[in-house]
Parts: structure tokens; sequence; C-alpha cells
């Protein structure tokens, strides 16, 4: 039973879905998962195997060694890697996406020839630290700071929920190179190594997605290279912007696959339970929440594609992607409610999968812009 269908997708493209999901059903065993999750285990295996595909090239350029590949070749392949298990989803999107697409669009060439080659191999990991205690969704209030001395820039700050910087080599960081700026004014993104003297990194306990768990980082007088400034000095804001599109495209893709994922489980469980000696998927009233748990996914997918297409295009599609991403991740959410609710007593153990999913789908509607800043922006572009 496989209600995510290849409809829609150019043959390239389901011969992507199909090669990802047997190669994971390889490198990451489903009935391994809970186990992982239970022992918050980054999927290394898993994502190790997909750079030995090359998939984590898809989406950069050919001249570093990607495949130059379109956003709606993105959506399809982030789509089924929210499918099989959104953890592995998050593993590829915080190197590849969150933290590797601002050295894709503001590294010099000489960072992007010494970074890009080695993230497309699985070389390295890659962490994206914005957030801070203080500020939050609140980017522009950041009060990291990184002063110039000489060749190097001497960093000190905080940061917090930062995904996957336990297992990162680098961590790009969002920082203020002048502190005396104004809101949106003197911020500078830095690429640091995390074993760097002055780098502590602290494991956060999260309710979901154990298995690329968030992080606090500490920095003290930590060394960076000015080489290792990505973009220009003060001039991070637009370069911060111009990566979240993409973001939220991906954020969506994660939801709308995990969506599918979460109505297969629970239709296949429906038709098992035995109640009144029938399964209680013959029950109108549970018909119909899973036939609501598929609208919600297919109108996420629906979202996820319709931004993928307008990026493709050219659109800075602004509005469509805060759309997509508070749509897909909110749908996703509810359909782990529905199913555990459908699941009843044993969606709510960890005898089975729901809960987990339920776990990790509540991230969504927080992290990456919480869907009431994805509210504040699109009210801003209808000028209210």
């Amino acid at each position: 039973m496989n209600y995510m269908n290849t409809a829609g997708l150019t043959e390239d493209q389901a011969m992507m879905r199909e090669s990802v999901l047997e190669l994971l059903s390889r490198a990451l065993p489903y009935d391994k998962i809970p186990e992982m999750d239970e022992a918050r285990a980054f999927p290394h295996d898993a994502y190790n195997a997909l750079a030995e595909a090359g998939f984590m090239g898809l989406f950069y350029p050919e001249e570093y060694g990607g495949m130059g590949s379109s956003h709606s070749d993105l959506a399809a392949f982030v789509e089924t890697l929210g499918y099989y298990y959104s953890g592995i989803a998050q593993a590829y999107m915080t190197t590849v996406i969150y933290a590797g697409m601002h050295i894709v669009h503001g590294g010099s060439p000489e960072l992007k020839s010494r970074i890009v080659p080695r993230i497309i191999s699985g070389d390295i990991k890659l962490a994206l630290a914005m957030s801070e205690p203080g500020t939050g969704s609140d980017v522009a209030g950041i009060k990291t700071s990184a002063i110039r001395d000489g060749d190097h820039y001497i960093l000190n700050g905080n940061k917090i929920w930062i995904t996957c910087a336990h297992v990162a080599d680098k961590i790009v960081v969002v920082c203020k190179t002048d502190p005396n700026a104004g809101r949106h004014k003197g911020m500078s993104v830095l690429l640091v190594d995390a074993n760097a003297s002055g780098v502590e990194i602290r494991p956060l306990n999260m309710l979901g997605r154990r298995t690329t768990h968030a992080n606090e980082i500490f920095f003290t007088d930590v060394k960076v290279p000015v080489e290792n400034l990505i973009g220009d000095e003060g001039g991070a804001w637009r370069g911060l912007m111009k990566c979240l599109n993409v973001e939220r495209l991906c954020l969506s893709a994660i939801s709308s696959g995990h969506c599918f994922r979460i109505t297969e489980y629970a239709a296949a469980y429906a038709k098992e339970r035995i109640q009144f000696g029938q399964p209680i998927s013959d029950f109108q009233v549970i018909q119909h929440k899973l036939v609501d748990m598929l609208i919600k996914a297919e109108t996420s997918r629906q979202m996820t594609w319709r931004v993928a297409s307008l990026l493709d295009s050219g659109e800075n599609a602004v509005r469509e992607t805060s759309i997509a991403k508070i749509v897909s991740s909110e749908a996703n959410f509810a359909c782990a409610d529905i199913g555990m609710q459908v699941m009843g007593g044993a969606g709510y153990s960890k005898e089975y999968l729901m809960e987990m999913f339920f776990r990790d789908s509540r991230v969504g509607p927080i992290g990456g812009g919480s869907n009431e800043v994805q509210r504040n922006i699109i009210a801003k572009l209808m000028d209210l």
C-alpha cells in the first residue's frame, strides 16, 4: 500500500524515488529506527550511503561536482526522505541545505572549492548556528560577536537549538562583526571548525527527531581565519534571506512525505485491528479519519510542488514558500494526531511507531521559522 504514488513525477524523478527508498531500506532498516530513536543515534550508515550514491550533490552546482538539479528534483528527493524517515531527511537538510547553501551562495571561490566537494562526498557534516537563548525567531537581535584581530576573528557567544551540531565537523555561525550596528546590520557568517579551541557543544534532550537532535553551543575566544568569512563582512542579512525559499521548500517536502507515511501506517493498522467482529477500517468514522489524513497529505504535496515550480521558473516565491511551510507542517502534526486517535492505545504505545511519528511531527510548526513568523511575513506581503 503506497498512497504517495509517482503521479506528476518525471521518469527520472520516479526512478530516483525508487532508488532512494531501496537504498534506505538497506542502510536504515525500518525495524532499527525505534532503537536509534531511543539511543539518539545519528543515522550515519544511511547518510553515508546517500553520499556514496551522489545524492548530497543533487542540488549543488556541477562545477563543484554536483548535479545541478532543479527545485522540483530537490522536492521529489526530500519528500522521499521524509516519507521513509523524517530523521534522515533532517540529517540531509542540516548539512546540505541549512548550512551548505550559505557556502554555495556566499562563499568565496576558494571556500567553495575547499568545502562543497567534501559535503558532496560525505566527508564532512555541517550545522547552522543561528538561534540564541535571547532571540529565537528574532534573528536580527543576535548577540554572538566576532571581532576582527589581524588575520582572524575572535568569536564569542552562545547558540541554542542547533540541529546536528554534535556530529558536525564545521559550523556555519551567524554573528555580529559590528556589535554596535543596528538591527539587520553588521551581521556576518563564519565557517567555524567544530573542534576548535573554545567551542563547546552540549546535546539537548528533545521530544522528537531524536536521531538528529538539537544542541547548545558556547563560543569562547574562538579564533576563526578571515578566509572562513562567508559573503561580505556585515552583509549577511541579504544572504540569510536568499536561502530561506529553498529551506522552506524542503521543510514542506519533508512534512508532505511524512504525512503519507503516517497515513499508510494508520490505514494498515486499521485494516488489521478487529473490533466488534470486523476490521475497524470497515467503520465509516475510521474511514473518514483516514480520508482526512490523505487529504492533508495530498494538499501538502500539491503546495510543495507548486512552490518548486515557481522557484524553477525564477520567481522569488516568498509568500508561497511561507504558506507551504505552514500548511505542510500543520498538516503533518494533524495527521499524526488523527493517526494516534485511529490507533487508540496502540498509537500511544512505544510498541508501535505512531507515537514517534507524533513526536517527530511536532517540531514542524516551530522550527525553520515558526509558523507565527511565517504568518507575519505573509501579512507584511499583504501590506497589512
